[in-house]
């Protein structure tokens, strides 16, 4: 079947979420207005807080706990509700020794060398997610650098060069060569004699044998001025040793139909194209932060069962988990529900119908993340791949190599497999989710193989975490489009009464934390104007 060349705006996004990830989806909606970069322009300056004014706050995720900091400060009385016995929602990691469900009662104990994690939520912290950064250097979480663009890493496409990955930095030196050999024949041909001079055509020329690497009659070919980019078959060495041998470039036609041009393209993305940040130890740590500026407000295991309120204020059922029969209330003047759509949808609440309708509309695409643990970093030790992703078109889509712990000779784990569905549609991502965990890992390990052989033999242990199976979200994030935001998105982050709503699905940033911090902190703001020209009215 012949594809259009002719994409729509949506038809687009799709081909960037499948071919390219998280980041390169982000960063094209952002280009095109679906998405917006972050707003944090500094810490917000709250205060004289309505004497004995009180505040609620259902989740303590990132967002939760953002408005929780951010109202103490102005004063105001602050106590947090929240379903897990840990603080951050979707920012969590699994750690060696750690237990975790899925909503199918599958229980995996993760049994990774100390010190080994896993983060199945967020991963990467961009370099301008300016709140994320502002918080993690205030509450002392420290950063190192996280890999993106590793040249060699794989691209790898199942039916193309016999199933064999091939360096970033080959396709890419060959995809320079050959476009710049095309140009440059489509210029020696006269084709753009209508827009260029001789002058033109001529610095043209130059500028494409230097970009594509040609040699002689504007070719790519086997060349060392190739393969200074690509590599070579025998690399520069000294003494007697074998003198530098060219490599051979991927034939054309093999390189235009394997598919892995677009998964090039994400390694350079605005996301990915400067300094990106993990915490060191892991992603939880952000939220361990957090926790110890609030913690001492938050209650857990707390499942709310009804949200009321008035005029006068709100008033919040909900029970502990493993005593249900025991419902319990709670009060306050203000409430901010940092709750997933997916689960506040299924709540009984007073609230406008409007709100009803724009909590009910939001889907929430799903995520699957495999961690793998192995006896060796045999990536580092016998490919020289220190950090960065390997994309492939196999169902795993992700390998993501640990940019911590270089040269230990202790087991290492990779991200074996991430698979996330930008269109609730997305027909791989649910096949996996429907698996159970132990056929993930299972799954991770068969097509991860395909790239490192070494999988089979060096094979330890492996959790995996799918997120339309988390009993607290029912899915990863909120899957806004074009149509929704315009129908709900102002109604559902407006302040209802006494209550106004707050995370990732409250952002033009979804699925980022830097969403959900700045949700936190608008709702936060805005809730304080509200109760501070009440009271003084």
């Amino acid at each position: 079947m012949n594809a259009s060349p002719f994409l729509t705006r949506r038809d687009l996004l799709a081909l960037i979420g499948k071919t390219a990830g998280a980041g390169a989806m982000y960063s094209a909606m952002t280009s095109l207005g679906f998405a917006k970069p972050s707003t944090f322009t500094g810490e917000l300056d709250l205060s004289n807080a309505p004497k004995g004014a009180s505040v609620l706050v259902l989740g303590a995720g990132l967002g939760g706990m953002t408005a929780a900091y951010e109202l103490r400060k102005a004063g105001y009385d602050v106590s947090i509700l929240e379903y897990n016995e840990r603080p951050g929602g979707r920012c969590f990691t699994i750690h060696s020794g750690d237990t975790v469900t899925e909503l199918s009662g599958e229980t995996q104990h993760c049994t990774f060398a100390e010190g080994n994690y896993i983060n199945p939520g967020p991963w990467r912290i961009p370099y301008h997610h300016y709140g994320v950064l502002h918080y993690c250097k205030k509450f002392g979480v420290k950063l190192e650098p996280f890999i993106q663009l590793n040249f060699n890493a794989y691209v790898h496409a199942q039916n193309a060069f016999d199933g064999k990955p091939k360096r970033v930095r080959e396709a890419l030196t060959d995809v320079h060569g050959y476009t710049s050999e095309l140009l440059a024949k489509v210029t020696d041909q006269g084709a753009l004699d209508e827009l260029l001079t001789q002058e033109d055509k001529e610095a043209l020329l130059d500028q494409l044998d230097s970009w594509g690497r040609l040699t002689g009659n504007h070719q790519y070919q086997r060349s060392l001025k190739a393969s200074r980019f690509r590599g070579y078959d025998d690399w520069p060495a000294g003494g007697l040793m074998p003198k530098p041998a060219p490599s051979m470039p991927m034939d054309f036609k093999e390189l235009l139909h394997s598919g892995i041009w677009g998964q090039l393209l994400t390694n350079f993305n605005s996301e990915f194209q400067h300094t990106i940040f993990e915490p060191v130890g892991g992603m939880e740590e952000i939220a361990r932060g957090f926790a110890k500026e609030v913690g001492d407000m938050i209650e857990y295991r707390r499942k709310v069962t009804r949200i009321e309120q008035s005029d006068q204020g709100v008033k919040v059922h909900y029970i502990d988990p493993d005593h249900p029969d025991n419902v319990m209330t709670r009060t306050a003047d203000w409430c901010v529900c940092n709750i997933p759509l997916s689960i506040l949808s299924q709540i009984p609440m007073d609230v406008s119908p409007a709100l009803h309708q724009a909590i009910a509309a939001v889907p929430y695409a799903n995520s699957v993340k495999t961690g793998l643990e192995f006896k060796r970093r045999f990536w580092e030790q016998d490919e020289n791949i220190f950090g960065g992703v390997t994309y492939t078109d196999l169902p795993n889509s992700v390998i993501s190599y640990p940019a911590y712990d270089y040269f230990s000779d202790r087991p290492g784990v990779l991200l074996g497999a991430y698979t996330i569905d930008y269109t609730v549609r997305n027909s791989t991502t649910y096949t996996m989710a429907a698996m159970s965990a132990r056929e993930r890992v299972a799954a991770a390990v068969a097509y991860g193989k395909k790239i490192h052989p070494q999988y089979e033999e060096e094979f330890l242990s492996g959790v995996s975490w799918s997120w339309h199976q988390c009993p607290w979200t029912l899915g990863c994030y909120g899957a806004w489009t074009e149509e929704l935001r315009a129908a709900y998105y102002d109604t559902l982050c407006e302040i209802d009464n006494r209550l106004v709503l707050a995370g990732e699905h409250c952002s033009y940033i979804p699925g980022w934390q830097e969403g959900a911090i700045l949700s936190g902190m608008d709702a936060s703001k805005r809730l304080h104007e509200k109760a501070t020209t009440m009271a003084s009215a």
